[in-house]
């Protein structure tokens, strides 16, 4: 039977525990073969037959205390990271030039209803409970933040009231307790009854009456407050983080000004279909993806790529939702519906990748499981041991053992790396850096070698025209002589010199008599005079060529470049030499690499001459002339001698090589393949940004080591400072609930973290 997957949006879930709450209920449900879910992004993702069972998820999910909604539609199970990505180095298409070294890559192709106030249980092995959260509705109407006020008001009329009849102090804290206490007692049996007997709620709840029972009331009800303000804090760091994810939906507009045969009309962006045709004005963005049909002017694509200058885009560019028209008027067709667009897709992505779990937080979350029961023990032995073995005061050790539990709590532990990684993903996709989970980023900051394909990643993907020698004539006339021959010709070397002509203001004239030799090249008539443009071999049949010709046809051909020779009424005209060259950045991008220790290797279906000319220029070891399963063969040569291997490129043939690495890299402008394929994407194509995303990695991975070390380290501490009688109840609280807070809001600046602006460091030993 088929499987299906559908996605579902979820509302009140603050922390990983959630998640597992809603995981566990879910999954038991006949006809549901997997469940994933993300507290970050608020999905709910399942993967079931044919007849989904929905009423019966949605039940179950708002029973537990959660809002939820249909998502956007039924996703489609992406395929294995470093799938497909891009096309050949080069093509075989013969123009009838010189051009047997150039390459020619193949083009590619530049989506809650939570009641307010409702409490949920927590879920989990190791959870914790959470009531609505702090970013849905006005604070008044938030039952956590009233919940929270409430406890401490009544925690400070207690000590008013205290001072001014000391009888009455007790039931004052007594009833400031209750206030905080009742609700998360009320969770703690929920969660036990959902099977999750060892939340933070059920250690509060004994801790407090256990405070009570040896008259430690007061105590005990500044710890619930204390744990109350924890959880509030909590909740604020996760809605931040929940939020980074929302503004980039939010980068698209609401409306669009719609063409029709009468005028233009103001329709919702939402309803746009495939091939409609919109008007966009200068300051406005663009409400979907789509191609320019008319108009020309900059394009602001940093909501987008990252990239801080506009492009300057014509008819038949590619342009995407979210990005501003800067200076003129554009028409655009809609080449994309809004659950489809770049935005759309980014968002879906990285909700995906949230709920891929890192080997670090699963390894956490198989500790969490046995821990905290083992904390349970340890409490009880604590608070019984001393006075049955030696006789010890139990009101002092009950109320150590109860301060144990507090401490124990793995709540800070388990965040710390979910709550990491969740800001990492969202930082890097506002910066047009796509990383397709946990797993995938942790494995980045260990690459030390990445094997990059040529065409398309290292270079612009296609050719430019590098030299013009002019004989006899003028390079303007030479360039418009074999322009007007190539006029109309799609080949990659013709629209280069189309491109060059256009870049020097150079006429094109019409051309009479035009016609294609077979593997020679192009012959017609241009302004009276019988011309050629072709290869070498074939120029020289029509035109002799000197020595001096000769060596600069040869050493052109040296440098990895394409020669066509331009030949008016039988004699040599000119030389254009044409090569695709290398990105602008592609220098510092592996001066980056270097400098995070990372070793360069480029390979490349192209011949050896231009494979050499360019890696020349650029500094960098090659293989050249391998076919799919050679670079496949290198990458496994590489890992069999113990490295870590990223693999980049840009089509379809590095599909296996992509497969078999470590790390699968896709470089382009958002293409359908590379964002649904690859284990990582850089958005906007630009070498420096591999480097930034191994700095973004590597910064992630020392966040989560600092994390961990805080979370530890206090428990460590007050756990020591406890048993000796120095801390007790409060500083317990504030070794967990506190400790929660410092490691979410140091995840939390990793959101502010620009990767790009950042030097990676090297890995840890």
């Amino acid at each position: 039977m088929a499987e299906n997957l559908t996605r579902y949006r979820i509302s009140g879930m603050d922390c990983a525990a959630c998640a597992v709450k809603i995981e566990n209920a879910v999954r038991r449900i006949p006809g549901i073969s997997d469940v994933s879910v993300s507290a970050t992004a608020g999905t709910l993702t399942l993967r079931h037959a044919d007849a989904l069972p929905a009423a019966a998820i949605e039940s179950r999910v708002r029973r537990l205390g959660y809002g939820i909604e249909p998502g956007a539609g039924t996703a489609k199970p992406a395929p294995r990271s470093g799938s497909p990505g891009h096309g050949p180095d080069h093509a075989a298409h013969d123009h009838g030039h010189d051009h047997h070294d150039h390459p020619h890559a193949a083009p590619h192709d530049h989506g809650h209803g939570h009641e307010p106030g409702h409490e949920h249980a927590s879920g989990g092995a190791h959870g914790h409970a959470h009531a609505h959260p702090v970013g849905d509705g006005p604070w008044w109407r938030n039952r956590r933040v009233v919940l929270t006020l409430l406890c401490g008001a009544a925690l400070a009329a207690a000590y008013g009231i205290g001072l001014v009849v000391p009888a009455w102090q007790m039931p004052a804290f007594l009833v400031a307790l209750l206030i905080g206490l009742v609700p998360i007692a009320r969770r703690a049996v929920v969660a036990g009854l959902n099977g999750t007997p060892f939340s933070i709620e059920t250690l509060m709840t004994i801790a407090a009456v256990g405070a009570v029972l040896i008259d430690a009331t007061e105590e005990a009800a500044a710890v619930v407050l204390l744990f109350l303000v924890g959880e509030l804090l909590e909740g604020i760091a996760a809605d931040r983080a929940r939020a980074s994810i929302k503004a980039l939906a939010a980068l698209v507009p609401k409306t669009a000004l719609l063409e029709e045969a009468s005028g233009t009309r103001e329709v919702p962006a939402a309803n746009l279909a495939v091939g409609a045709v919109i008007l966009v004005r200068p300051g406005d963005r663009i409400a979907a993806d789509g191609e320019i049909v008319e108009g020309t002017g900059a394009i602001d694509e940093a909501p987008v790529t990252g990239e801080s200058v506009p492009v300057r885009k014509g008819p038949g560019a590619a342009v995407f939702a979210g990005t501003i028209a800067t200076d003129a008027v554009l028409r655009v067709r809609v080449t994309a519906a809004a659950e489809d667009n770049t935005i759309a897709r980014v968002v879906r992505l990285v909700e995906e990748a949230q709920e891929a779990k890192a080997p670090t937080e699963r390894l956490i979350d198989r500790f969490a499981t046995a821990y905290t029961p083992a904390v349970l023990a340890l409490g009880a032995l604590v608070a019984i041991v001393p006075p049955l073995a030696f006789g010890a005061d139990w009101g002092a050790w009950i109320y150590k053992g109860l301060a144990v539990l507090l401490i124990g709590c793995p709540c800070a532990l388990v965040i710390s790396t979910p709550a990491a990684i969740a800001a990492a993903l969202s930082a890097g996709a506002r910066r047009g850096l796509l990383i397709k989970g946990g797993a995938v980023l942790e494995g980045l900051g260990t690459i030390d070698v990445m094997a990059l394909d040529k065409t398309g990643t290292l270079t612009e993907g296609r050719p430019v025209v590098t030299d013009l020698i002019a004989i006899g004539l003028s390079e303007r006339e030479t360039l418009s002589l074999a322009a007007a021959l190539e006029n109309g010709s799609s080949h990659p070397l013709a629209l280069a010199i189309l491109a060059a002509a256009e870049a020097r203001k150079a006429p094109v004239p019409p051309a009479a008599d035009a016609a294609a030799i077979a593997g020679k090249g192009v012959v017609g008539r241009v302004g009276g005079k019988s011309v050629f443009v072709g290869s070498a071999g074939a120029a020289a049949e029509r035109a002799p060529l000197s020595e001096e010709d000769s060596a600069r046809i040869a050493a052109l051909h040296d440098g990895g470049k394409s020669v066509s020779l331009v030949v008016a009424d039988g004699r040599l005209a000119g030389i254009i030499a044409m090569r695709d060259e290398p990105r602008a950045d592609a220098k510092a991008g592996l001066a980056a690499l270097k400098r995070a220790g990372i070793e360069t290797l480029m390979l490349t279906g192209d011949n050896r001459r231009t494979a050499a000319a360019i890696a020349g220029d650029l500094g960098l070891e090659y293989r050249a002339e391998m076919l799919p399963q050679d670079k496949q063969a290198v990458v496994k040569e590489l890992q069999q001698a113990g490295r870590r291997v990223a693999k980049v490129g840009d089509g379809i043939n590095d599909a296996p090589a992509l497969a078999a690495a470590d790390i699968g890299i896709a470089m382009g402008g958002g293409t359908d393949v590379a964002l649904e394929t690859a284990d990582a994407t850089v958005l906007h194509g630009r070498l420096t940004d591999l480097a930034a995303m191994i700095a973004l990695s590597r910064r992630t991975l020392a966040n989560v080591r600092q994390n961990i070390t805080i979370a530890l380290g206090l428990k460590a501490v007050f756990l020591v400072t406890t048993l000796v009688g120095v801390t007790g109840l409060w500083p317990a609280i504030l070794a967990d609930t506190g400790a929660t807070v410092l490691v979410t809001a140091n995840a939390l600046r990793l959101l502010r973290f620009d990767p790009t602006r950042a030097r990676a460091p090297r890995p840890a030993p």
